[in-house]
């Protein structure tokens, strides 16, 4: 079987788990990676040299687990599409996402606030106390556009790219970035590493995903959102995916939002009427469309690789 092909059967298989299984209840991989992390940051995060140290704890918490999915790919028998398929429903948040975003929507669309602002706190790093209905829809649907990149289209990128190892690579390093990419006093340094490995691996797939959204929406106002807004945001690669899902939705996002006990001015995304119930649920069909999209995709390439090779 043609390599990318079995890619491609790789990803339609661990998208289909995911949809089907959604993540493991006990014994997540990824949770068991952010104590290890955590551990990592509290024995090297001291000192002088923060960057060094952040790099080399990058490191150990990355590249062995990288190195031995490679290594288990290796071992013949099927093994490298079982290790694909395995690290791919493992590495996927697909189910998760909507299903946390569907747990905003519900209670914001019947007029529970209180239980719209406590669902929409597992899911955003921002205060949530005292958000407004508005707010609350702002904040859900930012989470739903970037995130869509961060735990779905980034990872199915870099498995096509790279196989069970490559997604594996993306999706750690998108885990420390989001625990130690802050521009803080504490994580300044130390995080800068991590920060500027997010930024690489997911340039291309962040792009790749807005340009999806924009296919897949509102076209012309997608780009124009991109082209013009996305690069105001702070995140190189969060920017264009944000305005591009913005622009697709014909919804505002951005703005003031309430950080840490102060109110934070972010740049305005997108245009067009103020998000509410309706426009949280808009993003998550938006990025269900684009994983059709991004599988049937995958998949039409893999016949197409097959058939050149048995021509």
């Amino acid at each position: 079987m043609p390599p990318f092909t079995q890619l491609a059967l790789a990803l339609a298989a661990g998208v289909l788990l995911d949809r089907l299984l959604g993540e493991p209840r006990r014994f997540h991989p990824l949770v068991g990676f952010g104590t290890l992390a955590s551990g990592l940051e509290r024995r090297l995060n001291r000192g002088s040299h923060r960057i060094a140290r952040g790099a080399l704890a990058w490191s150990l918490a990355v590249l062995p687990a990288v190195w031995l999915a490679g290594w288990l790919r290796t071992l013949g028998g099927g093994a490298a599409m079982a290790v694909d398929v395995a690290l791919l429903y493992f590495a996927l948040g697909g189910r998760a996402l909507v299903e946390h975003a569907r747990a905003v929507a519900t209670p914001l669309a019947a007029g529970d606030l209180v239980e719209a602002r406590r669902r929409v706190g597992w899911i955003v790093s921002r205060d949530t106390a005292a958000l407004s209905p508005t707010q609350v829809a702002a904040a859900g649907t930012e989470s739903v556009l970037e995130n869509g990149n961060d735990a779905i289209f980034g990872t199915l990128f870099w498995l096509l790219v790279a196989g069970g190892p490559g997604a594996l690579l993306f999706r750690l390093a998108n885990t420390l970035d989001a625990m130690w990419g802050y521009r803080t006093e504490r994580y300044l340094c130390f995080g800068r590493v991590a920060a500027r490995a997010d930024d690489v691996l997911g340039w291309l797939p962040a792009r790749l995903t807005a340009l999806s959204y924009a296919v897949l929406g509102h076209t012309r106002e997608a780009l124009h959102c991109w082209r013009h807004q996305g690069r105001s945001w702070k995140s190189p690669n969060a920017g264009p995916v944000m305005a591009a899902g913005a622009g697709a939705l014909r919804v505002q996002l951005g703005g003031a939002a309430p950080y840490h006990g102060a109110m934070t001015q972010r740049p305005t995304l997108g245009g067009g009427n103020a998000p509410d119930a309706a426009s949280l649920l808009a993003a998550i069909a938006l990025v269900d469309r684009t994983l059709a999209l991004w599988v049937g995709l995958s998949l039409l390439a893999g016949a197409l690789a097959w058939g050149l090779t048995h021509a």
